[in-house]
């Protein structure tokens, strides 16, 4: 049976959770995991923790799907290198539903055979394309040498116009009648050569080419072939000091870049041919070359035979290129099927593979043939997942339901707190801190509320506050439109907090309108409650404004903007409001620990630690709240029916809480505000004091007292093993026996107590203070923002004001360009990010750390939408 459960949920406390445990036949084992990942309300815990990953059940499994997910990723590396269109839709039917194992088996057969498809094309691709890289070299580097051999046959046949047959020089370089070489190192404009068989004559070397049978044979050979334009300029210096000079080095750089199948990108290559003289030299140069990337190709000496390859080659060329093409619209083919179902292909396989990864924390009971599974759930959430196992079994065809054990236990459960869209976000703030325990008052809901009131103290100005409201309106009012803001890891924080900063923005205009703020500018929507004096004045002279009958209704009163002590008087009001607020701020977070004390049934924390530490901070700081109040409620200028002043002048407060530590019981003249103040301050005094020993030593020797008591009844630790029949609910009689965590009470230790105590003590009255002075930041940061935005109107905007002269309208459209991206860049976008963060530390040090422990762990239950948001963000 069940236990009874709440129907009501809050984000005030987390969910109830309740330990269930599942009995899951092996043939509905797949089905049940499937439909509870799609519901997403279970987390299991990992019953197989002295078992490594290695060894579990289903490791097969899990592998079977790694490795099929390694070639979806192979193939969609190929989808997106071909700039093939990739279909964003999901196959609902397939994706949504329980897949049978044939499904995933004909599913894996289709993958499995267009890898294969993939890979024999692509291999033939790069192998056609290698084969292509070699013709279009050799084409290249036939057509050098043929321009080449061309050029030196025209200067040979130039020599022998002049003086008949050439000759050999003494170093077997062919020359002509005239002595002049036939090949030097002059350059043509296309091509670049450097080097010289003749070592003791440079320049003056020629060469005498058999073409046509004419010339000798001088033993001089050539190497050809292609390297990387990069590598051209170390090939000339390497040769030229290997061989000592003995070469010639003739290369033309290649226009077009070529196709590297080696290389992701196109590269730039240049064609060389290298004279030497001798097979040494020429074996030399070939190992050098080489060692340098380059490759080398044959090419003969015989004009007719070199033009036979090349027309051969370009006629090979135009086959492959027709091959290459027809290649090349297969794979797009190929690929352009497979986009059709890669995404839903993921899915399914990312699905069933964490399927198979929490199967493996289940445990195996091989009498039963039946899987067990433990996890945690919200007790709301049971009927849910009992219907998810009926479907479940409905999916598998099978007879034997799944029976779900809820159990007993002492084990602390995760958090869960049900959040929506608008409270994701104030709830994130919370657990950035610390996320609360199961039972205890959670943050997030006063969080709501009072992170935009204290932001808005600091950032109050209409304008601004209106333009922030703005932008965030239109995130929430497209946010569909935008969800692709939360893929973007800078952006992300924006779009998920577009609440937070819309909430920000209208309690900013609200405190704008209190504070009469908009762009650093007043608003008299409602007159003013000062009139200045007309016939008074100029430049260099004070007037005093006259106060009329009637005050001006919300806010401060416009008049104050255009006052030389306005800022004497905004430093005063915001600085006691700070003060007043931030002391309210601290007594909620004190109260709470009383519904924190009646959850936990520890009622000994609402008398003995709640209690006193109300009365300590309401001694001292209350006091301070009350003498504020009592300031403002007073008019310290009023007079008699004589003339004369009513009070003395207005006290100093700081002063006041100053001597009331110093000087217990006396009150100054100055600083008194109303008869018996100094019998009242030396109550406090005393009541505050009395409170220190009341926390620090109370509590403690109350537990030390019961734990005594129980000590001296003979009662000890207790343990419990409970054995819950589950007959008549599909398991045939067999009994389920949920052993229960041993209940024992940890050692009592009094000197740990105490200790624990007396630092809880120390700091709570050491942060009383700090606390209540951190609160100042409120008035700081609204000073600031107030000043800069003043500053930002008078140096950008209000001189193009006050110009004349046509070039204005010109002027004031610059000026009011530079002041809006100012104001919109500094004021809204550093100003409220410092604000935001002053309002997160109020929350996390003054406000959290008085009854909130923050020490849970998150509920984070197995579902198929977390698996597939983690698997897109890698």
């Amino acid at each position: 049976m069940l236990r009874g459960r709440p129907k009501t949920t809050s984000i005030f406390r987390s969910e109830v959770m309740s330990l269930v445990q599942l009995y899951i036949p092996s043939d509905v084992a797949r089905y049940t995991v499937s439909q509870l990942g799609e519901l997403g309300l279970v987390q299991f815990r990992d019953l197989n923790s002295d078992v490594s990953a290695f060894q579990r059940s289903f490791v097969n499994d899990v592998r079977r799907f790694d490795e099929i997910e390694r070639k979806l990723r192979y193939l969609y590396s190929q989808i997106e290198r071909n700039d093939v269109d990739i279909y964003e839709f999901l196959d609902d039917d397939f994706v949504g539903n329980s897949r049978g194992p044939r499904d995933i088996d004909d599913m894996e057969e289709r993958i499995n055979a267009h890898e294969d498809r993939m890979l024999k094309l692509t291999s033939t691709f790069k192998n056609l394309q290698l084969t292509h890289l070699e013709l279009l070299e050799n084409k290249y580097i036939l057509e050098e040498v043929s321009s080449l051999f061309t050029e030196i046959t025209g200067r040979q046949d130039a020599g022998r116009g002049r003086g008949g047959r050439g000759y050999t020089t003494a170093d077997g370089a062919s020359a002509g009648r005239d002595g002049a070489p036939l090949l030097t190192r002059a350059d043509t404009s296309s091509r670049r050569s450097i080097g010289s068989l003749d070592a003791a004559r440079a320049g003056d070397v020629g060469i005498d080419v058999d073409v046509g049978g004419m010339g000798r044979d001088i033993n001089v050979g050539f190497i050809a072939g292609v390297i990387s334009r990069d590598r051209i300029s170390t090939l000339e210096r390497v040769l030229w000091r290997s061989l000592r000079g003995n070469m010639f080095l003739n290369y033309v750089d290649i226009e077009d870049p070529i196709s590297d199948p080696k290389h992701d990108e196109p590269v730039y290559k240049s064609a060389f041919i290298v004279f030497a003289h001798g097979a040494s030299l020429r074996d030399r140069a070939t190992k050098i070359t080489e060692s340098l990337g380059a490759t080398l190709y044959q090419v003969d000496s015989s004009a007719e035979r070199r033009q036979e390859e090349l027309i051969d080659t370009m006629s090979r060329l135009d086959d492959l290129q027709q091959i290459l093409e027809n290649n090349n619209v297969a794979r797009v083919n190929e690929l352009t099927s497979v986009s059709e179902q890669i995404n839903t292909w993921f899915t399914v396989v990312r699905k069933e593979k964490a399927i198979y990864h929490t199967l493996n924390l289940f445990n195996y009971d091989a009498n039963r043939n039946c899987l067990i599974a433990e996890g945690w759930c919200a007790a709301n959430d049971i009927p849910a997942v009992q219907s998810a196992l009926h479907m479940a079994t409905e999916d598998a065809g099978s007879t034997v339901p799944t029976v779900l054990q809820e159990l007993r236990t002492t084990k602390e459960p995760p958090t869960f707190i049900r959040t929506n869209k608008f409270t994701d976000g104030f709830q994130n703030i919370v657990d950035a801190y610390g996320v609360p325990k199961a039972g205890e008052v959670n943050p997030g809901l006063f969080t709501c509320i009072t992170f935009p009131f204290l932001f808005a103290l600091m950032f109050g100005d209409l304008g601004h506050g209106f333009l922030m409201t703005l932008c965030a309106a239109l995130m929430c009012a497209y946010e569909r439109r935008l969800a692709w803001l939360a893929k973007d890891e800078n952006l992300r924080m924006f779009f998920t907090g577009r609440y937070i900063v819309l909430l920000m923005g209208i309690f900013s205009m609200f405190t704008g309108l209190l504070y009469n703020d908009i762009f650093s500018r007043a608003m008299g929507l409602f007159g003013s409650g000062w009139a200045w004096p007309t016939d008074q004045g100029g430049e260099g002279i004070t007037v005093e404004a006259a106060k009329l009958d009637h005050v001006y209704p919300v806010g401060i009163d416009p008049a104050w903007h255009h006052a030389s002590n306005s800022l004497l008087f905004t430093n005063s009001y915001k600085m006691k409001m700070s003060i007043v607020l931030g002391v309210i701020h601290m007594t909620l977070g004190i109260c709470l620990q009383v519904p924190n004390a009646l959850h936990f049934k520890k009622r000994i924390n609402i008398v003995h630690v709640f209690i006193p530490q109300i009365i300590f901070l309401f001694s001292i700081f209350g006091y301070l709240v009350f003498a504020i109040i009592f300031k403002w409620s007073t008019d310290w200028y009023a007079r008699d029916a004589s003339g004369e002043l009513t009070h003395i002048s207005p006290p100093s407060l700081l002063n006041m809480l100053i001597y009331m530590f110093l000087s217990p019981g006396g009150v100054s003249d100055s600083e008194k505000m109303f008869r018996g103040q100094g019998v009242l301050q030396t109550f406090l005094l005393l009541v505050a004091l009395a409170c220190v020993p009341w926390m620090l030593l109370v509590k403690p020797l109350i537990l030390r007292r019961e734990h005594q008591k129980i000590i001296s009844e003979g009662y000890g630790r207790i343990s419990s093993h409970v054995r819950v029949s589950s007959e008549g609910e599909g398991l045939g009689g067999a009994v389920v026996v949920a052993e229960q965590e041993e209940m024992q009470e940890d050692d009592f230790d009094f000197t740990d107590i105490m200790i624990n105590q007396s630092i809880h003590t120390i700091e709570f009255c050491l942060n009383s203070i700090s606390n209540t002075a951190s609160y100042l930041r409120l008035w700081a940061l609204s000073l600031a923002h107030a000043q800069l935005s003043e500053v930002l109107w008078t140096m950008t905007f209000l001189p193009t004001l006050k110009m004349s002269g046509s070039f204005q309208p010109v002027a004031i459209m610059c000026g009011f360009a530079v002041w809006f991206l100012l104001t919109f860049c500094i004021l809204i976008g550093m100003e409220g990010l410092s604000a935001f963060l002053h309002a997160l530390r109020l929350h996390w040090v003054e406000f959290n750390n008085k009854f909130y422990d923050g020490t849970g762990v998150k509920f984070e239950p197995f579902s198929f939408k977390a698996v597939l948001d983690e698997a897109e963000e890698q």
